[in-house]
């Protein structure tokens, strides 16, 4: 058994934070001493970790030299302004924001080898919830396939955005059954019952963050950083679960039956049969799997592979991913 680690995670009032200290516990993760840290609005509240309450303090004050190992789930703005300061400590740092430069991507079904080649303290990312279902989906196709390009339409649930949006979208959905005017607050137009075509702000040649994020970590994780990709995320009016409408382009044709044994043998996958399909609100949430459906050639295009897939987005999108790089580092590095 590995010796006990002290950990700080960050973000610990949070979704994603809330989720990951729950897996921390669920998977028997080896803590010694767990730091919880957040703003100075949530700190002195408290969290559960194995039967007893641990006080959330304060992550401005806090000395990182207190733990070898920190889970950064507090957002961009937090990640840039305190992981480089954790680092510099000789704490090593698992981001889930996307905004550490220089970190190294990973997601243990798609490119454990990565791990590796890390110094210590190590510097790494755990990719979007997108990226994540992606890498896990494409990783064991890659020895069959030949491919091309990646056409992607992500459907992203709102909880990507936070408490607030979660809040914001049964807020709007009572105001429309009670038949109540409705205001508009964290989103800026109508979320419940309809789609929003985009996600966040878009750049002068109308592609978002999200989007642009999606396609330098599945590049990276997949180690094809010449690859095609085409994606539009999108906001449903689902709290949680993402799904993903994927395509992919084969110089040759694809088989089908080689294609489903490859995702049936594959970790972290449940391949559903083909006269049914997933969707994360009966199959997807609360689950630690990706789930592929609808896999099929596409119209007319043998070398076209399409497919449907769905994942938590907080669970296996997000939080357990960074967990099980955690496993993966003080398996082979710490």
């Amino acid at each position: 058994m590995s010796q006990p680690l002290d950990i700080a995670v960050i973000g610990a009032t949070g979704s994603v934070g809330e989720t990951l200290v729950q897996i921390l516990e669920e998977l028997e993760f080896p803590v010694g001493t767990l730091h919880l840290l957040a703003s100075m609005e949530s700190a002195g509240s408290s969290v559960m970790f194995a039967g007893k309450k641990v006080r959330v303090r304060e992550v401005d004050s806090f000395d990182f030299s207190q733990v070898k190992l920190a889970f950064f789930a507090a957002g961009p703005a937090v990640s840039r302004s305190f992981a480089s300061k954790a680092h510099a400590a000789g704490c090593s740092v698992i981001d889930l924001s996307g905004e550490l430069e220089h970190a190294v991507a990973l997601v243990p079904e798609a490119n454990p080898e990565q791990v590796a080649g890390l110094s210590l303290p190590a510097l790494i990312t755990s990719p979007s919830a997108s990226a994540v279902a992606l890498a896990v989906a494409l990783a064991p196709l890659k020895g069959l396939l030949d491919i091309e390009r990646v056409q992607v339409m992500a459907s992203l649930a709102v909880s990507a955005q936070g408490k607030e949006a979660v809040g914001e979208l049964a807020r709007q959905t009572a105001e429309l059954l009670n038949a109540r005017p409705l205001e508009p607050r964290f989103f800026d137009r109508q979320i419940a019952f309809n789609v929003l075509a985009q996600v966040g702000a878009v750049d002068a040649h109308g592609h978002s963050a999200v989007e642009r994020r999606l396609v330098k970590e599945l590049r990276a994780l997949l180690d094809m950083p010449a690859l095609k990709i085409s994606v539009s995320c999108v906001q449903v009016p689902v709290f949680f679960g993402d799904s993903l409408s994927v395509a992919v382009q084969s110089r040759g044709p694809v088989d089908l039956g080689a294609v489903n044994q490859a995702l049936e043998a594959a970790a972290s996958i449940e391949l559903v049969e083909a006269d049914d399909y997933p969707t994360p609100v009966g199959d997807a949430v609360g689950q630690d799997v990706v789930y592929v459906g609808r896999v099929r050639h596409g119209i007319d295009e043998p070398e076209q592979l399409n497919l449907w897939l769905t994942t938590d987005n907080l669970r296996k999108g997000a939080a357990l991913n960074a967990v099980q790089v955690g496993q993966l580092l003080l398996k082979h590095r710490l």
